[in-house]
């Protein structure tokens, strides 16, 4: 399948096409060579000096491949001044529309601001967080954060889970228990899971990048070393949103160990919606929805992917500022979300603490302009892959999939197909959105139960 470069549908007027913003993340990101070459040397350097190394040492690590354990211990004066600057905050007009339309609404945002100052205990989360086994490894020049829960049935598979933006590992808490203690929940010793949730490179607790070429196709190759690391021979990767487009990276470079992938956005579609099928009801919904986002739901991706430095200045200056910016996403998970705080009526685990527990992360760890800057790689790499065209390789072992009802655009059977032919599991499920894990943590697990059920040896 070929993928067009020049199509300008997404703003007709401002020059920009959608092979550079059209969401369609690793089907081109992986095929840019001109952009991936570099990164995969640096990478190759990496792993033929640790190869070097292991053969001059007879320690397990060398200090620069080391696991080391970490804990989230926040200052209380980090505390103390968020909260200084939320009863700070210097508020807009109302709004005046009756509906999300100008942006994230007043009285949505002053109640989490209000519960925010006042109610909220980020030490609940701190300790929530220490509770599970929290690591650090550089990889490629950066630390990487990530969680390693082992599950305590001894044929669990291991799996690699990845979170996206406005995400972070907070959003995949509550599939640990499903996932790694099955039998508790509902499933059975052979549904089990050793489970690792990384931090993205510029999320959360890991590391910044210093440099540029921090691309999809870059992190799905740490994803391969860091599983690696833990000595997995033989595992499952699963993501949406920008997990979904590390997930389908790792996908078509076929790392050894990787036997399948499990994706919950369709990420590909929007570079290619024009050839997607649209004889059914369900094909002409789903084909209504990207244009709805093309045209109203696309602001916050085109801030990103070309000025994040920008952005970045507010972000970390104004914690009710960066709060607006990570609500405003997509209209279904936005909705839920202001119910949970004007209403007081959540959807699912879509609680009050929780959506602040993901907002203080960003906050404390500063980085909602390092997190931004990987809409930009993306941008960078998709330009170049429009210069100089080519066909993506094909997912080269098992694609399961899941399309829940609220996503930005629900993706058809037959899209999916279209996008990855020889699918080996789909499923339509009857709840749930964009933040799937998050908002139905049960349901997600369930899922990935049956998607990888036929990989377990």
């Amino acid at each position: 399948m070929k993928y067009s470069t020049s199509c300008r549908s997404l703003f007709p007027n401002s020059g920009i096409s959608v092979v550079t913003y059209a969401l369609g993340f690793g089907l081109v990101a992986v095929w840019s060579h001109a952009q991936t070459n570099q990164a995969a040397a640096n990478l190759k350097e990496v792993n033929m000096a640790q190869t070097t190394a292991s053969q001059k040492r007879s320690d397990a690590n060398t200090d620069k491949e080391a696991i080391r354990p970490f804990r989230v211990s926040i200052p209380e004066k980090d505390l103390l001044d968020l909260r200084r600057r939320i009863a700070a905050t210097r508020w807009p007009t109302k709004e005046l529309v009756g509906d999300r339309s100008q942006g994230v609404q007043l009285a949505t945002l002053k109640e989490l601001a209000r519960y925010w100052e006042t109610e909220y205990d980020w030490r609940k989360t701190e300790a929530r967080l220490n509770a599970y086994p929290q690591f650090v490894t550089k990889i490629d020049g950066v630390d990487i954060h990530f969680i390693h829960v082992k599950s305590r049935h001894p044929n669990a598979m291991p799996l690699i889970m990845t979170h996206g933006w406005p995400g972070s590992v907070i959003e995949l808490l509550d599939t640990i228990g499903p996932l790694t203690d099955p039998t508790a929940h509902g499933g059975t010793a052979e549904d089990a899971f050793h489970l690792v949730l990384p931090s993205l490179p510029g999320y959360g607790f890991s590391g910044q990048p210093t440099e540029l070429g921090w691309d999809t196709g870059r992190i799905a190759r740490a994803w391969a070393e860091l599983m690696e690391r833990q000595g997995y021979t033989r595992y499952v990767a699963q993501g949406g949103d920008v997990g979904a487009d590390v997930t389908d990276a790792m996908g078509r470079q076929v790392p050894k160990g990787l036997v399948g992938i499990h994706l919950n956005l369709l990420t590909p579609a929007l570079g290619i919606v024009d050839r997607l099928p649209a004889k059914s009801e369900q094909e002409r919904a789903a084909h209504n929805a990207v244009a709805t986002f093309k045209t109203t739901g696309f602001g916050y991706f085109l801030e990103q992917s070309t000025r994040p430095q920008t952005i970045g200045y507010s972000l970390l200056d104004s914690p009710v500022g960066l709060a607006a910016w990570l609500l405003d996403h997509d209209t279904d998970s936005y909705y839920k979300i202001s119910r949970a705080f004007v209403d007081r009526a959540p959807v699912g685990h879509l609680t009050r603490e929780s959506i602040v527990d993901n907002i203080t992360l960003y906050w404390l760890t500063g980085t909602g302009a390092s997190a931004a800057r990987w809409y930009w790689e993306f941008g960078q790499f998709l330009a170049a892959a429009g210069a100089t065209g080519g066909t993506p390789p094909s997912v080269k072992v098992p694609v399961g999939f899941t399309t829940f009802p609220g996503e930005i655009w629900a993706a058809p059977r037959s899209w999916v197909e279209t996008v990855y032919p020889g699918l080996a599991y789909f499923n339509e499920v009857d709840r749930g959105g964009h933040f799937a894990a998050w908002e139905e943590p049960a349901l997600f697990a369930s899922e990935l139960r049956a998607s990888f059920r036929s990989l377990r040896k």
